[in-house]
């Protein structure tokens, strides 16, 4: 029961800690007119956060092989209670950025702790577990775009404001829940950061090899997506309904998947995941109409959502107690980064004159063709199980 509690306060803090890094989506267009700046600029600010996310997480690793892994997430939701507050109180766009990156590193320090912390809570339950602590982040995107609508009527730093109270109350309630649970010790085994990263470089490479691609595509995608949904012809609201419609597929995504992901073999599993999410996107591009894009918005949200509890299951159910925390980490830093460039790279081209319909299929074509190069290598036998 004490790891039930454990499990349920971590699930209330990676709801914040969602929040903080999709709040700026919706935002979008009132910084552009709050700040006077174009979309390659607006763009930067939401790269900055999932840069800002990808920035702590190797030396995050290094800590987790001195430090319990309960205690590095408290700092995350201190971490996370600070920056929103610096954020909320921003009256330039640099101002903003700093905000933006500091909330970001407050996600990377929690994911990189807390996923093998629930891996090692419930070693027999590994993608149900993440599957289930996805599903409550994913209600944060799901209420992100509905949330900044009601506290724009007020002011838009109510939002921000918002995050950092309840990232102190959520904070604290860990802290309480922390004192009485049983805490594994299969995390001591992991006290050589660099040596556990080297001998794992095999499962690193595969694994970003497989959703490197896909997540910088999906950064793009939905940080732009109500203003591409506009460029179909919808209303300002209509184009929010399907950016809610993307990440609420998203609940059952993970919930599903995280289970799936204990069933089938890792690799094969996710690859077809991409596969399939190039398909749903090259559909979305050629799709016209309210009610195919809200069909396909569906299907988009789903799949890609079901890509996130699959690779952290393979690595957490695949990696040794002795390096999990380190690869993790090394992982978890070298993905973010990748698919953090996704928003201002998708920004630019825009900016440029490109065709958000042109962009997205070219990405999908892509995307279709890394997955059939590693189906190839995962027939013949080279990629690692």
């Amino acid at each position: 029961m004490t790891r039930a509690k454990l499990f349920a306060s971590l699930c209330g803090l990676v709801f914040l800690v969602n929040l903080a890094r999709v709040v700026f989506a919706p935002l979008l267009d009132v910084f552009i007119g709050e700040f006077g700046i174009g979309e390659a600029t607006a763009g930067l600010v939401v790269t900055l956060g999932w840069v800002g996310s990808a920035a702590p997480r190797l030396p995050t690793g290094w800590i987790l092989t001195k430090v319990p892994r309960h205690l590095v997430v408290l700092v995350s939701g201190l971490v996370l209670a600070v920056a929103s507050s610096i954020a909320a109180t921003a009256t330039t766009v640099e101002h903003l950025m700093a905000g933006a990156f500091l909330m970001g590193i407050a996600s990377g320090i929690y994911f990189v702790s807390a996923n093998p912390l629930l891996s090692e809570l419930y070693p027999d339950r590994i993608g149900r577990i993440i599957g289930i602590h996805g599903a409550a982040s994913q209600v944060a995107a799901v209420i992100a775009a509905p949330f900044v609508a009601l506290t724009v009527l007020v002011d838009w730093r109510l939002s921000l404001w918002a995050i950092a109270v309840g990232a102190a109350a959520i904070t604290v309630a860990t802290w309480i829940a922390a004192r009485t649970a049983e805490l594994p010790t299969a995390g001591e085994a992991d006290r050589d950061f660099v040596a556990g990263a080297l001998s794992e470089w095999k499962l690193i490479v595969t694994a970003l090899a497989i959703v490197g691609a896909a997540s910088f595509v999906w950064q793009g995608l939905f940080n732009f997506y109500e203003l591409y949904m506009q460029s179909k012809g919808l209303s300002d609201w209509a184009a929010g309904m399907m950016l809610t419609i993307i990440f609420a597929a998203g609940v059952p995504a993970f919930y599903f998947g995280g289970d799936l992901a204990d069933r089938f073999p890792h690799v094969p599993y996710l690859l077809g995941i991409v596969g399939a999410f190039a398909a749903s996107l090259f559909a979305l591009t050629r799709a016209e109409g309210l009610l195919a894009l809200v069909v396909l918005s569906a299907i988009v949200g789903f799949v890609i959502h079901t890509l996130f509890p699959a690779i952290d299951t393979f690595l957490l159910d695949t990696l040794p107690d002795s390096t999990r925390g380190s690869a993790y980490a090394v992982f978890s830093s070298t993905w973010m980064l990748m698919q953090a460039l996704g928003s201002s790279a998708l920004g630019s081209l825009v900016e440029q004159g490109f065709a958000y319909d042109a962009v997205f299929a070219s990405g999908a074509a892509a995307l279709a063709a890394i997955a059939l190069v590693l189906v190839v290598l995962e027939r013949a036998g080279r990629l690692p199980e």
